[in-house]
């Protein structure tokens, strides 16, 4: 077993890392950026190195000498950053260091949509019909849409979280589509290859949980419904989901472990399906890394994915046999952003004034929070999540609308509300869930991105007044962006 490992991420990820290596006995090192270096990920760790700017998380060479310094002989990426990146796992390979995730070559293959949706097609799985040609121009690409039909979806191949990628109705929609889903793919990723996809109207986002051990074995655990999005990006994620029988579960599991056996996959990956309203199910994308929603299957299953991980990567015996575990209840999680339901989600900064987290059986909350934190524009605005366990759905509904209730975040702009709303939904009581689940239903909600110039101006009043007062108290603490990236209140409800 390892003796002493190094966390490459922030936040609620990085701490609920530590935690784990603690309970292993197992030394740890945290990395942050200049405004990170008291954020609690950074205080919760035997070890601390600061990286640098607040974008230094990505820098690979900066990470590796950290581990270097510090005599770390594995790093965990969590998620983000660089938890999908195969130049760094294999970068990792050849200073010594063990990467705690999927070998380089996985992450390469499947972090290519397009070359994914040939792996998956040799290994047997359905595949939404679509259009590959790497390097395809905007003419090339409209010849093969005229081919295709519409509507289908324009998405950038190396993408993923809704960057890059368009929904395109008509012939006349797809000259400036095309400009737009390029660059942003560009923006994002460094890569503006685009490929097509048909349209599927109003499916359910299936993914299946995949492991692969240290003995070679690869096995899945159970599904997740993520349906609920806004943006192309999850804020209700579920175990089971209520649209898969065993029938059809047994189904989706032996395909998404016969993708992971064909590329040889070690450690906890995500193989992610569309279900179509007739029950048919289509290969979607890998996603090579620990999930932000694996809370769910890990309180569903009663394991712990991330020291599975950890043993995995040290070539050890996982503490369960795969063949013998069984799902049990239902959990739900609701994701907490720092973003504004009402004006297309824009994201909101401020400081953290009160804060008090919902304390409830059955409930558990993975924070990034703390009273007197600002919340800036440097990361990602997830502040927290929120699951409910219970013994069936509709009181794990129950259970996580009353936590969610019981959360006060004061300071700062939130969905806490919106996501109330939604679980109080007669159509998400019943499970008729798909991917336009919000825009559907809660249309009330969303409006536009304009911001009247007053709320503007006050906003901006306030903001420098408070920058004023923390600059006064003369704290390092306080004048920050992020410096208190929150307690982590431990799992409950196992």
């Amino acid at each position: 077993m390892f003796a002493k490992v190094l966390v490459a991420n922030r936040g609620e990820i990085a701490l609920r890392i530590l935690r784990c290596l603690r309970e292993m006995g197992i030394r740890s090192v945290a990395v942050a950026s200049d405004t990170d270096r008291f954020a609690p990920h950074a205080l919760a760790a035997d070890e601390l190195r600061v990286l640098g700017p607040a974008n230094s998380y990505l820098n690979h060479e900066a990470v590796l000498r950290a581990a270097a310094e510090t005599r770390a002989e594995a790093i965990h990426p969590g998620y983000g950053f660089l938890s999908e990146n195969a130049a760094f796992a294999q970068a990792c390979e050849k200073t010594g260091l063990k990467f705690i995730g999927p070998p380089p070559e996985a992450i390469r293959l499947m972090g290519s949509k397009i070359e994914s949706r040939e792996a998956a097609r040799k290994a047997g799985l359905p595949v939404i019909p679509g259009v590959e040609r790497a390097g395809a121009s905007a003419g090339a690409l409209l010849d093969e849409a005229r081919r295709l039909g519409f509507p289908l979806l324009l998405k950038a191949s190396a993408g993923g979280g809704g960057k890059g990628m368009r929904l395109v109705r008509s012939e006349g929609e797809f000259a400036s589509a095309y400009g737009v889903a390029r660059g942003e793919a560009e923006a994002a990723f460094g890569d503006g290859t685009l490929y097509l996809e048909r349209w599927l109207e109003r499916p359910r986002h299936i993914e299946v949980q995949v492991f692969g051990d240290a003995e070679g074995r690869v096995f899945h655990l159970g599904e997740r419904e993520c349906s609920v999005q806004r943006r192309h990006q999850k804020i209700l994620e579920e175990c089971p989901s209520v649209a898969v029988s065993p029938a059809l579960r047994s189904k989706m599991g032996e395909a998404a472990v016969r993708l992971g056996q064909s590329v040889g996959y070690r450690n906890a990956g995500t193989v992610e399906f569309l279900l179509s309203a007739q029950g048919e199910f289509y290969f979607l994308e890998m996603n090579t890394r620990l999930q932000v929603e694996h809370a769910v299957t890990e309180m569903v299953y009663d394991l712990d994915l991330v020291k599975a991980q950890i043993l995995t990567a040290a070539g050890e015996r996982l503490p369960f046999d795969p063949g013998a575990v069984s799902p049990r209840g239902h959990a739900i999680e609701a994701r907490v952003y720092a973003e504004d339901p009402a004006h297309g989600f824009l994201p909101q900064i401020g400081r953290v004034v009160r804060l008090r987290h919902p304390e409830r059986p059955g409930v558990r909350v993975d924070s990034g929070l703390r009273e007197g934190m600002e919340i800036s524009v440097h990361y990602d605005p997830l502040l927290a999540k929120v699951v409910a366990w219970a013994e069936d759905r509709d009181t794990a509904t129950g259970r996580l609308r009353e936590a969610l209730a019981d959360f006060v975040l004061l300071g700062v702009g939130n969905n806490i509300d919106f996501l109330q709303d939604a679980l109080a939904l007669p159509e998400w009581r019943s499970g008729d869930l798909h991917n336009a689940f919000v825009e559907e239903h809660l249309s009330k909600w969303m409006g536009s991105l304009e911001i009247p110039a007053e709320a503007a101006a006050l906003a901006g009043l306030a903001l420098s007044s408070a920058s004023a007062s923390a600059g006064a108290t003369g704290s390092l603490v306080d004048a920050s962006p992020w410096t208190a990236l929150g307690d982590w209140t431990p799992l409950r409800g196992r």
